[in-house]
């Protein structure tokens, strides 16, 4: 990928360092995650066409203390957004987060309309509850083709070894060994795209663990005040599935739909020129 010039930064925040990194040109669009790990999956092309202000949260971020409860909090997430909005100088932005990042996107701007103009959730299913995922097991199951099946056994061995060696990465080994379930090559070795980045297990046990699982998508749908556009990889089998999004929309301000057919979890990397067009004519 063509290299930009980068303005990074930090803020100090309750114990944390949260990171930042802003790339290319344009309208803002801040993107939630990790400031290391997610400028790597955007588009050259894109950062020709938009400011990309990548953030952290307290999963992704040094920590100079014990880690506590009120960590793991939503609402501790979205005080920490508007913080960083605040320190960046952004009064209104379009917000963006891929995977369980979508939801933390979606409750800011449920909470802070003010602050958002359009909202884009990437790779994010309606939530994590055992009821959904198991509707994207069944999908597994029945559809996925034997050499994915085959690979995802291979790399669960590898997962297991490597989780076993480096438990305070567990996050990151989960990511690389359900690489057959979330890209649409199966082959595809993403061990490039995590490079240096630093993880908070109990963060991330929490929320992917609880609250993701049992997020209020239907509240937080009704009450949406700005667009919204939901993207999906047909071969994301590590998510539930698009049609799991269909009983939580409500009957007005419907969110929009994007559907790649030759992407898994991480479309915006998988088919980034239609990904970049798809992204680009809802945010005109």
């Amino acid at each position: 990928m063509e290299k930009f010039n980068a303005h990074k930064g930090q803020i100090q925040r309750d114990g944390y360092t949260l990171g930042y990194r802003i790339e290319g040109d344009g309208a803002p669009l801040l993107i939630i995650g990790s400031h290391v790990f997610y400028p790597r999956t955007f588009s050259a092309n894109l950062r020709t066409k938009r400011k990309l202000i990548f953030v952290d949260h307290r999963g992704f971020s040094p920590v100079n203390r014990a880690i506590h409860t009120r960590d793991c909090a939503l609402v501790t997430i979205m005080d920490d957004l508007s913080a960083l909005c605040q320190t960046l100088g952004l009064a209104q932005t379009d917000i963006l987060g891929h995977s369980g990042h979508g939801y933390m996107a979606l409750e800011f701007a449920r909470r802070c309309p003010e602050r958002v103009r359009k909202t884009v959730l990437v790779g994010t299913g309606p939530n994590q509850s055992p009821e959904t995922m198991a509707h994207g097991e069944r999908i597994w199951a029945m559809l996925a083709a034997p050499d994915r099946k085959k690979r995802l056994e291979q790399d669960l061995e590898w997962m297991t070894r490597q989780i076993e060696a480096e438990p305070e990465k567990r996050f990151i080994w989960m990511c690389l060994g359900m690489g057959a379930r979330s890209w649409f090559d199966p082959h595809f070795d993403a061990r490039d795209l995590w490079q240096d980045v630093h993880v908070n297990m109990p963060i991330f046990d929490h929320l992917w663990g609880e609250t993701f699982r049992d997020y209020d998508t239907h509240k937080a749908l009704s009450e949406m005040k700005r667009p919204l556009l939901i993207c999906m990889g047909r071969h994301d089998h590590l998510v539930a599935p698009v049609e799991t999004w269909f009983p939580y929309l409500p009957e007005k301000n419907q969110p929009v739909f994007a559907l790649f057919e030759h992407s898994a979890h991480t479309p915006q990397l998988e088919e980034a020129d239609l990904f970049d067009d798809r992204l680009l004519t809802f945010l005109s």
